[in-house]
């Protein structure tokens, strides 16, 4: 059997290839930062979600060392069995009280945890409706509930408001949306999906991945950015990112919500619980962020620059609230052939095309981090000038 379909598997990675669209594996030979390793040289990293630069932070790395000696190197086991240490029901409580929340449940991704949350919540009866750029892994939570569900334009309150009224019928209604979309770096409109919300008796539910640690005042995400607090029922997030880099995700929320999630979510009582090191890097990461804005402020100093400087050079830029910012290119082979250039000149970018965004709308995503220096954003801006120019692509 596997002949048949070798060939077909070989064919279908040929038409990719051909198409543009096949993704290379760089091996990175350090540590993630703000300067990593690649083959042997040294370039700047803009595509790390390392926003504030705590990926290799020696406190989180001491942080791990030691509670590895205090508590291990793994649990093997889930939560329920004998999977849960105090560590973990500590680091619940830091991610609870740095959103302001009522209880929190770890997951080892934001994957899991959205892959989590619906089916436990949601039957036949009930209504799910969903922002159309909403992260892959809300579209596969929401695949494995039998919710009816029903799709919204990007940020489109109109839309949403439509798809409100059309599910009136159902018995609970849940908004959910990406607080920052990863692709674009926009911001949902949180403050009026809680309006309509509130308007339709509907339940509101953020994933925090790519806001909490960037937007807000102090970074503290979506509802320190429109004031929301109290009134959105479902948070999701990662330590993946802007907490440290590692592994990890959550759900934070309401505590009926938390407690029947403990009984029922299937990434919960079927995975491993989180290792020690992780754990305990995770705690030190939000008693840093506690002692200190200083991070979040070196993070949108350096968004602000790049922004204005990249606009003013002439390049196409989606608008952004966020630590992302969308160079469009919009051809899948000149976003590759562009990042690799860029790698040339010391700088290292990604380029995205489909299917990670539409047809047509392909981009190097320049992720920034309270990680880089001002001479790194000048060494980045001057090298997208330098390829732009040698590719012969005109300004805007």
């Amino acid at each position: 059997m596997y002949g048949r379909m070798k060939e077909y598997l070989a064919n279908t990675l040929a038409g990719i290839k051909e198409d543009g669209l096949y993704k290379e594996e760089r091996i990175i030979e350090s540590a993630q930062q703000a300067a990593i390793t690649v083959a042997g040289r040294e370039v700047l990293n803009f595509c790390a979600n390392n926003y504030l630069g705590l990926s290799n932070h020696p406190r989180l790395i001491e942080a791990a060392r030691r509670t590895m000696e205090e508590r291990g190197y793994g649990m093997s086991s889930v939560r329920f069995i004998c999977g849960t240490q105090d560590i973990h029901k500590a680091l619940e409580a830091a991610i609870s009280d740095y959103f302001k929340t009522e209880d929190t449940i770890l997951y080892a991704a934001c994957f899991d945890a959205n892959g989590g949350v619906f089916e436990p919540l949601f039957t036949q009866e009930d209504a799910i409706i969903s922002d159309s750029l909403n992260h892959a892994s809300i579209i596969d939570g929401v695949r494995l509930c039998k919710a009816k569900r029903y799709r919204y334009a990007n940020a489109d309150m109109q839309e949403l408001e439509k798809c409100l009224q059309e599910a009136q019928q159902q018995r609970f209604r849940l908004i959910v949306t990406d607080g920052v979309f990863s692709m674009d770096g926009n911001v949902a409109p949180v403050q009026q999906i809680c309006d309509l919300a509130e308007r339709y008796d509907a339940l509101v539910m953020v994933d925090e991945s790519h806001s909490a640690g960037v937007v807000g005042a102090t970074g503290h995400g979506v509802s320190e950015l429109y004031g929301t607090y109290g009134r959105i029922d479902i948070y999701t997030g990662t330590l993946g990112k802007a907490f440290g880099g590692a592994l990890g995700g959550f759900t934070t929320g309401r505590k009926e919500i938390i407690d029947l999630l403990r009984q029922r979510s299937r990434p919960y009582l079927f995975s491993n619980s989180l290792a020690p090191g992780v754990v305990g890097a995770g705690i030190e990461a939000f008693r840093m962020l506690g002692e200190s804005n200083v991070l979040h402020d070196r993070l949108v100093e350096n968004v602000e620059y790049f922004r204005v400087r990249m606009t003013e050079a002439g390049f196409d830029i989606k608008p952004t609230q966020s630590a992302i910012c969308a160079v469009m290119l919009y051809d899948a082979k000149l976003s590759q052939q562009f990042a690799a250039r860029m790698q040339q000149e010391g700088i290292y970018v990604t380029g995205f095309y489909y299917p990670v965004v539409p047809r047509g709308e392909a981009r190097i995503r320049v992720q920034l981090s309270a990680g880089h220096q001002k001479e790194h954003l000048d060494k980045c801006i001057a090298a997208f000038i330098k390829v732009r120019n040698e590719l012969g692509l005109v300004a805007d």
